[in-house]
């Protein structure tokens, strides 16, 4: 089964946790530091790919994931500005992952919060500030 890095509400405690359908937890983990990561409009989190030196680590959680599950429960949840791509791992591995769209859409909710390292830090700051 295929690899998905989650770093949004597919992570354990998210709005889409329950679509996995138990798929087993492989690890807690970041990207390497290749991607700029983005709140759009504080609804879902977006990550694009940027050049060597121009990103962050970012936080996320890795699932074994059937590809059945990803067609049918996964992919139909995620909002159209983002579609599967491959993220590289801070240990160089590859997995799959979600990515803002290519190109990306123009979007006036897109806030760059890459500085926060992880959707859950992002939104803890929201709710401490």
């Amino acid at each position: 089964m295929p690899h998905i890095f989650l770093n949004g509400g597919g992570m354990r405690g998210g709005s889409l946790h329950h679509r996995l359908r138990d798929a087993p937890l492989v690890a807690e983990t970041r990207t390497a530091p290749l991607y700029r990561f983005y709140s759009c409009g504080d609804r879902y989190p977006a990550l694009e790919p940027v050049a060597d030196g121009q990103g962050a680590a970012i936080e996320g959680e890795v699932y074994d994931l059937p590809l059945d599950v990803l067609r049918d429960e996964l992919l139909p949840a995620e909002p159209p500005e983002l579609e599967l791509g491959v993220i590289t791992l801070a240990d160089g591995s590859a997995v799959l992952g979600m990515v803002l769209r290519r190109p990306t859409p123009e979007m006036d909710d897109l806030m760059d919060i890459t500085a926060f390292g992880g959707w859950r830090a992002y939104l803890a700051s929201r709710r401490d500030g």
